[in-house]
């Protein structure tokens, strides 16, 4: 029988995720502002990474940046999250997968605030080894 409990944590993320979305749909909106420029004025096919060349001094595209990383490494831990559901997950995985959400959730707040590389990167590589022992447990459960 599926464990469905594992879930919880992948779901929090999926939602998160459109957090930032709407964080940077808002902050972007005040980019464009600050601009003095609209979306009629850009050119056709033009996407957010074309503009952070432009940005005025003092404006940043940090929420967008984040919201792309979501895009990267947590597909590998939805995955790991189903693969667990379905293989059986312990104790010791569901801690895993609620500190990956809390670091990339603090992972997401810091980039899009602070973004000093240094922490940010501490904390990327925090999630990474939570990410590669969870990765490494999903294959375990359903080889068991």
């Amino acid at each position: 029988m599926p464990d469905k409990a594992i879930l919880i944590p992948a779901a929090l993320l999926v939602c998160w995720t459109m957090v930032m979305a709407l964080w940077m749909l808002i902050h972007r909106a005040g980019t464009f502002s600050a601009m003095k420029t609209g979306l009629d004025k850009l050119p056709v096919g033009a996407r957010g990474p074309d503009l952070w060349s432009q940005l005025p001094p003092g404006r940043n595209d940090w929420p967008a940046h984040n919201y792309m990383h979501l895009m990267e490494q947590p597909t590998v831990y939805y995955a790991a999250c189903v693969i667990l559901a379905i293989g059986g997950p312990t104790g010791y995985d569901f801690t895993l997968a609620w500190a990956y959400l809390l670091i990339r959730i603090v992972h997401s707040v810091y980039q899009a605030r602070i973004n000093v590389v240094k922490i940010r990167a501490f904390l990327f590589i925090a999630s990474t080894l939570v990410m590669t022992i969870l990765a490494f447990r999903s294959l375990l459960s359903v080889l068991n």
